[in-house]
């Protein structure tokens, strides 16, 4: 992150790193929209993300370790943006970000849904999903 940080408390360094606009839109594309290429993430993006702003998150995500890049061997030109362990920890977070929103504004009732079911299912089911997108995202752990 550099030596810009306004101080080195906990908080606000995660605020640094994801506190802007768009970062937890693309993690949480990539997510739960299972959208893994540039394009995929630019044409569905419901909050219509610049492209530019796309490439700057997708650069600094993967610069923080939040995402991994690799190309695409179906298509040279293409890579496949994948989550990393730090973001998948983010579940949790993100599952109570959702939450919050469902209770305390005008949410979309078919996106609420999916949050108070995250949310209802609670620490087990976070885990469950947390364990799919490690498999998908990361692969089988090293033996």
């Amino acid at each position: 992150m550099g030596t810009s940080q306004r101080s080195g408390c906990p908080i606000n360094l995660t605020l640094e790193l994801l506190g802007d606009q768009w970062s937890l839109i693309v993690i949480r594309d990539i997510m739960f929209g299972r959208r893994r290429h540039f394009r995929e993430l630019i044409t569905k993006s419901e909050e219509g993300i610049a492209s530019n702003v796309l490439a700057d998150r997708l650069r600094r995500l993967v610069e923080n370790g939040l995402l991994s890049k690799r190309d695409d061997p179906a298509h040279k030109q293409k890579a496949i943006y994948s989550l990393t362990e730090a973001s998948i920890e983010l579940v949790p977070l993100l599952v109570q970000v959702g939450a919050w929103g469902r209770r305390h504004t005008p949410a979309d009732p078919v996106l609420a849904k999916r949050a108070k079911q995250l949310e209802e299912g609670g620490p087990k089911k976070w885990k469950a999903l947390m364990a799919h997108l490690r498999a998908s995202h990361i692969g089988p752990p090293s033996a």
